[in-house]
């Protein structure tokens, strides 16, 4: 008989090395060469949308040479001023990024013109079936839905991304059977070495916020940084995702064999690339001047898989200015909700104009299984611990167990399975270094500290990674028995897996630690081993991995948003005229709570997940389609929340059209989101909340009410019944919150409302913080 060992199931993990996802953020600061100095971005609010769209080089000139005579007001003198400004954004976004030091930033945020003053942080990058498992195509005949060929597959709709860059030469931006380019594009491709075609349309680089920080790693990426090629994979895997091509016969080292394509294939796309590989990219400057080009070119939808470890608040945010001018333009901004859970309080990109996605498995597993010999006949290789395989350096024992570069001894590892241990150096390093010793295989034992993490890889021998706990079992058959013998099967995908989805462990989580009764994240999507297109650039460090992948698989909230941003590009195909945040509506009170064993989805610990793991649930595109009612929101209204959040209507006019008269009661709860939170309910007290909701589906229509009460707590709906006379008419309904908690301990408990006409479901999930008495 044999043993089973560790198979290789690889569902949630978080992604590490040469597969770091999620570009999550942190707080280093951009610092230029002078000590004391570094670059701040001053934020002026935004130009007129008349000014947005006619304005003439003149006019844009104009506004340039304003922001030099402003700066110089306070460093002294007009050219210092022109020297000191990297960017001048002066179509959508109105505002420059310039080297100031801490004391001119304080004073120029002083000025009556200036909304925010802060430091250029840099921000962090955070499929052949999960299309399939959104039942957007049969699972026995893959034929495209109804949603899909309605659609169109997307056809010339506009879908870009902010991010690492495009490999342009992947299949799955071929432009063949496409027509010409739409047009109303007005971007461009930059002449750096590629070419854009009817499927890439335009693809560009922001550099001149990375370009200004000091570092010795600049020194060979020149290629990269004056470049719209993508050397990292990261850009390339996103874009593809969202958007990518139909291509048969797409795998990852032979695996998952299948056709690839994205969530609108037959839309077209753009690169905008602010992100490069080396140390202090993706800057918020860079970041800000890709949203200023992108609102300009004609975008319909921007995929944005950048975030940030710490939360600022919207206006001393990048990202947050970024898409809120593109929403005030008609541009959906999708972005990824981070890979720093599983904590509470981490989820990242938490403006209501932005659409938050959280990332989940999907029914599919990679699996791989390591057999200890125990008397079968196969034939079976011998088994060591690297540990035994080491040489006569310092801290040899050590450094060979971990299977470190040149740790190993070929003469003790030639035609063996070595057991190697994780940790201090990537898992391919130790497939590379087992792989020139002339191991015939690798068992990669977790240490503690990750667990049951396991994460896909292209090894370079045959290697199955295992757990914390079945390593242990591994050493200990290697201890105690005389000749051990161990055999690594192939590879191969197994489809129909349950329970899924489960929510990712790095998936980051509610509840909004800027504005808590905004619920987020907004919806989960597949982002656990996500095949898609990759770089095929060489690597420019020698120690990489030289080889290339046309298709990768990567983990993270930077798949799942791409996944919600293509299906947004066919939303947007079918409904043209839907506002971002009637889109956003229509996928988030459509979406599902339960797996696809009929069960609550669960978190990574197997343990009941809430909405602060999935928000209102796992996307169902299908559904999304025919919401029956919708959330509507418009700028105005986003204005209001600010106004609700304190800011005067002095800033607000800052970028707005028009002044902007705050209500006199403005309430942040009053937000017309799709999703309810209270982050504070005191025992015995009520809160009362107003909603809004816009018949899209038919007429005449009633609905009805569904409530489904968080513990401790009464829910009730005046009126509970709405009647639709009409398309596009909208009614106003009131939900009402008392808490009767008698509990000892102070928490959020979860609920939700659902209106239904029996053929409709439209839910909403309820988020609520009982504060007992």
């Amino acid at each position: 008989m044999t043993t089973m060992i560790g198979r290789r199931r690889l569902v949630f993990h978080l992604c590490l090395i040469s597969l770091l996802l999620f570009l999550s953020s942190s707080a280093l600061p951009s610092v230029s060469a002078a000590a004391g100095r570094r670059h701040y971005i001053v934020y002026m609010g935004g130009h007129s949308s008349l000014h947005s769209s006619s304005a003439t080089e003149a006019d844009l000139h104009a506004i340039t040479n304003s922001h030099h005579a402003i700066l110089a007001t306070y460093l002294g003198d007009i050219e210092r001023a022109r020297e000191a400004i990297r960017y001048s954004y002066t179509r959508h976004i109105n505002g420059f990024t310039a080297i100031l030091n801490e004391g001119e930033a304080a004073q120029i945020a002083k000025h009556p013109g200036v909304v925010s003053v802060f430091p250029d942080r840099r921000k962090k990058l955070q499929t052949t079936h999960s299309w399939n498992f959104m039942l957007m195509e049969n699972q026995f005949t893959d034929k495209a839905t109804a949603f899909w060929k309605e659609a169109k597959f997307g056809q010339d709709v506009i879908i870009a991304n902010i991010d690492g860059g495009v490999w342009p030469e992947s299949q799955s931006f071929s432009d063949e059977g496409y027509g010409p380019v739409p047009s109303r594009w007005k971007g461009t491709c930059a002449k750096a070495g590629i070419r854009c075609n009817r499927k890439l349309i335009g693809a560009r680089y922001f550099n001149k916020g990375v370009l200004a920080v000091p570092t010795d790693a600049k020194a060979g990426a020149h290629a990269d940084l004056y470049s719209v090629r993508d050397f990292g994979g990261h850009g390339t895997h996103t874009l593809s995702t969202a958007a990518g091509n139909f291509v048969p016969g797409a795998n990852f080292s032979g695996a998952a064999l299948g056709v690839a394509k994205g969530g609108a294939p037959r839309a077209r796309v753009a690169s905008y690339k602010t992100c490069f590989n080396v140390p202090d990219s993706c800057l918020e400057s860079d970041v800000l001047a890709a949203f200023e080009a992108a609102i300009s070119d004609g975008v319909d939808v921007l995929s944005v898989s950048l975030g940030d470890d710490i939360n600022y608040d919207y206006f001393a945010d990048g990202l947050a200015i970024g898409a809120f001018h593109a929403v005030r333009a008609g541009i959906t901004v999708v972005a990824a909700g981070g890979n720093a859970g599983p904590g509470l309080g981490t989820v990242s990109n938490l403006a209501p104009w932005m659409f938050t996605v959280a990332a989940s498995t999907m029914d599919r597993s990679f699996e791989t299984y390591a057999e200890l010999r125990n008397g079968l006949l196969r034939k079976f290789y011998p088994l060591i611990s690297a540990a035994e395989a080491a040489g006569l350096r310092p801290n040899a024992t050590r450094d060979a167990l971990l299977c470190k570069p040149g740790s190993l001894d070929p003469a003790k590892v030639k035609g063996k399975v070595v057991a190697c241990l994780r940790g201090d150096t990537s898992r391919l390093s130790k497939s590379n270094e087992t792989a020139k010793a002339g191991a015939v295989g690798m068992i990669l034992c977790n240490d503690k500290s990750n667990g049951d993490e396991i994460s896909p890889d292209p090894h370079f021998i045959p290697t199955v990674q295992i757990g914390y706990k079945d390593g242990l079992k591994v050493f200990k058959y290697i201890n105690g028995t005389k000749n051990p013998e161990a055999y690594i099967t192939g590879t191969f995908s197994r489809v129909n897996v349950k329970p899924a989805p489960v929510m990712a462990d790095f998936s980051s989580k509610g509840p909004n630690t800027i504005a808590p009764y905004v619920l987020k994240p907004d919806i989960t999507a597949p982002g656990v081993n996500i095949i898609a297109a990759y770089t095929e650039a060489k690597p420019t460090d020698p120690s990489e991995d030289p080889r290339k992948f046309p298709y990768n698989i990567l983990s993270g909230t930077s798949m799942s948003c791409p996944h919600v941003s293509g299906v947004f590009g066919l939303l947007r195909a079918v409904y043209p005229h839907w506002s971002p945040s009637a889109i956003r509506s229509a996928i988030m009170t459509t979406a599902r709570t339960r797996d696809n064993a009929r069960n609550p989805i669960l978190d990574s610990t197997l343990e009941k997940a809430t909405p602060f793991s999935y928000g209102s649930g796992h996307i169902r595109p299908n559904r999304a389609m025919d919401p029956g009612l919708v959330y509507d929101l418009s700028v105005s209204d986003y204005l209001d929340f600010l106004c609700a959040r304190g800011y005067n209507k002095t800033l607000l006019k800052l970028f707005s059209d028009a002044p902007h008269e705050c209500p006199k009661h403005a309430r942040i709860m009053d937000l017309n989101y799709p999703s309810i939170a209270v982050p504070k309910l005191k025992g015995g007290s009520s809160i009362t909340m107003t909603r809004k909701v816009k018949n899209v589906g038919k007429s005449p229509a009633r609905y009805a009410v569904r409530i489904k009460e968080p513990k401790g707590v009464s829910v009730s709906v005046k009126p509970n019944v709405l009647k639709f006379n009409k398309l596009g008419e909208e009614k106003k309904f009131k939900v009402i919150l008392k808490a009767k908690w008698n509990g000892t301990a102070d928490d959020y408990v979860f609920g939700g409302i659902t209106w239904t006409d029996g053929i409709h479901y439209v839910r909403s999930p309820i988020a609520v913080y009982v504060v007992t008495a």
